[in-house]
């Protein structure tokens, strides 16, 4: 069961939304709508479900109605029709009280403008959302701590706001949701305050901290390297509606729109697309059983001239190269010890095609991709390689 899902929510500003909402219907256009009844279509029809865990970017140009979006999911906007559910809350049909325990308790949502208690210190800031939930001083300086040292801020407990640097401002209100332990994250332009070294570095601390929490998070943001880096998928909005939602990659090489396709042309591939995403399956693989007669086997069958190794877990051992093999068959060899190459250019999956190309200059057979315990997800070979540097053209005819 997805932990969010959106259906056919739809913003509109003015004393007419009705009115409005019925021109929308007939496909009249956000422009004329405000032409004619003097009100602002913020949202038109926004429908997708967002998975437990998922980091779901939702991007565009000032105007386009992100933001919008995102208050309507917690309604910190009332939607002017549609339906929000969180598993199975529906948030448009709570009544005040079932909202107010639901923002408290169920999501946090981090802002671009820190809001900070100036005469606070650091850490009576991220105990705030604590306070209002009814916890005692303890408990509620215990789990202070613990976000702070969440979010490497360890020691600035009582500092206050004025006596930290923008980034270290931002961190403390990222710790202050965290400390309430929500379970949807949402982040509202949260980093676009801040200089473009220290905004890169929030970055890496938010990817560094979503693997270790593993929360849903909803991010906000007009940038689209920034939401390349940090989204498992992209929802990209012009003027309310929602253009593409996919993976990163996806959107790269396959954009569904002119304007998407516009939005993506000059990004450099070779600096966000991944291993994972240019990796081919091996057509085969020995396994620490087989023999040389049974590797060598192996290879004809498949048309290669090298195999990779992997135990019964799939974890890498080696790779074998098809002269190799042939030797040790002639030589009688009943196993492939003396022939198994187990010094290997391996990498993960999440690295960029600009680091593969430096591990590919070197490497004398194909590079292994494998995750962070040594599972042979693939194989990176130069024509893959190349072939993730190629951008598919959008065109009428896909639609």
């Amino acid at each position: 069961m997805a932990t969010i899902k959106v259906e056919n929510i739809t913003k509109i500003f003015g004393n007419r939304p009705k009115e409005a909402l019925e021109m929308l219907k007939e496909g009249i256009s956000k422009d004329e709508i405000l032409e004619k009844t003097r009100n602002t279509v913020g949202v038109n029809n926004a429908s997708f479900e967002i998975a437990e865990g998922e980091t779901f970017v939702i991007m565009g140009l000032s105007g386009s109605g992100k933001s919008t979006l995102i208050r309507c999911m917690n309604r910190l906007i009332e939607p002017t029709s549609g339906e929000v559910w969180v598993g199975e809350d529906n948030i448009t049909k709570m009544k005040p009280e079932e909202l107010r325990n639901f923002r408290r308790h169920k999501q946090a949502m981090v802002f671009q403008k820190f809001a900070l208690f100036p005469h606070k210190t650091v850490a009576e800031n991220v105990s705030f959302g604590l306070e209002i939930q009814g916890l005692g001083e303890e408990e509620r300086m215990e789990k202070a701590l613990e976000a702070l040292d969440l979010v490497g801020l360890k020691g600035y407990a009582n500092q206050k706001p004025g006596q930290l640097s923008g980034g270290m401002q931002q961190r403390v209100g990222l710790a202050r949701c965290l400390a309430v332990d929500p379970e949807i994250l949402f982040m509202d332009e949260a980093f676009s305050a801040l200089d473009p070294l220290i905004r890169k570095d929030m970055q890496d601390e938010l990817l560094a901290l979503q693997s270790k929490m593993n929360k849903t998070i909803v991010f906000i943001t007009h940038d689209l390297d920034e939401a390349l880096k940090l989204g498992d998928r992209v929802a990209i909005m012009k003027d309310g509606i929602i253009e593409q939602i996919d993976a990163p990659e996806d959107i790269l090489r396959n954009p569904k729109t002119e304007y998407v396709a516009r939005f993506v042309e000059d990004v450099d591939l070779s600096k966000v697309l991944t291993a994972e995403g240019v990796m081919v399956k091996a057509k085969a693989v020995a396994r620490p059983k087989d023999g040389p007669r049974m590797v060598l086997r192996k290879m004809r069958e498949a048309g290669i001239s090298g195999i990779f190794m992997v135990s019964r877990d799939d974890e890498l051992i080696g790779y074998i190269n098809a002269d190799n093999a042939k030797k040790a068959v002639e030589a009688d060899q009943k196993d492939v010890e003396n022939i198994l190459e187990r010094d290997l250019v391996t990498t993960s999956p999440d690295k960029t095609l600009n680091e593969l190309f430096e591990l590919m200059a070197t490497a004398s057979i194909p590079v292994a991709v494998v995750d962070e315990n040594n599972k042979f997800k693939g194989l990176i070979i130069r024509g893959s390689l190349l072939s993730g540097l190629v951008k598919e053209e959008y065109s009428h005819d896909d639609e």
